[in-house]
């Protein structure tokens, strides 16, 4: 695939800019499987494990809307996250005929020192920027974000 036919007609500074995201989009990749290797897990279990800390318990459902997967590869996901000991399944304090996935709290304390060095590194550049900057980023990342969830839905629409 060559730069070419990657790239629309856009000014440089936007064309530097998306190769930028590109290589930040393909090293995270590489980083979160280097990661997710050392945990035992795939990329995907991994990357579901971290939608589970940051969301608390959930359910399957919740977990496939917060994730773009579907429910049964969802379902799929939380049986490896468990049988690695990662997660559990527990009764909804809500509604008892539902399951909800909670953290193993003595796993995520294992696994909290990997991204120790990673947080740190974040916040020293973070701290390079003001707070009017920040927000700016803030509000591009989640632009990204949003529209990455949206590439998602297209993609599983499409016709193979």
């Amino acid at each position: 695939m060559s730069r070419d036919n990657v790239l629309p007609d856009v000014s440089s500074l936007q064309q530097e800019l998306l190769l930028e995201l590109r290589q930040n989009s393909a090293r995270a990749v590489m980083l979160h499987d280097l990661i997710s290797e050392k945990m035992g897990l795939n990329a995907t279990d991994h990357k579901c494990l971290d939608f589970i800390n940051q969301a608390g318990p959930v359910t399957a459902g919740q977990l496939a809307q917060l994730t773009g997967l579907t429910t049964g590869a969802v379902t799929s996901v939380i049986d490896r996250l468990e049988q690695a000991g990662y997660v559990i399944r527990d009764k909804d304090p809500n509604d008892r005929r539902r399951v909800v996935v909670k953290l193993v709290p003595e796993r995520s304390e294992q696994v909290a020192p990997v991204f120790k060095s990673l947080m740190q590194s974040t916040l020293q550049i973070m701290g390079q920027y003001t707070d009017q900057e920040l927000q700016f980023i803030l509000k591009f990342i989640k632009q990204c974000n949003e529209m990455t969830l949206d590439e998602m839905k297209k993609l599983k629409e499409e016709n193979p």
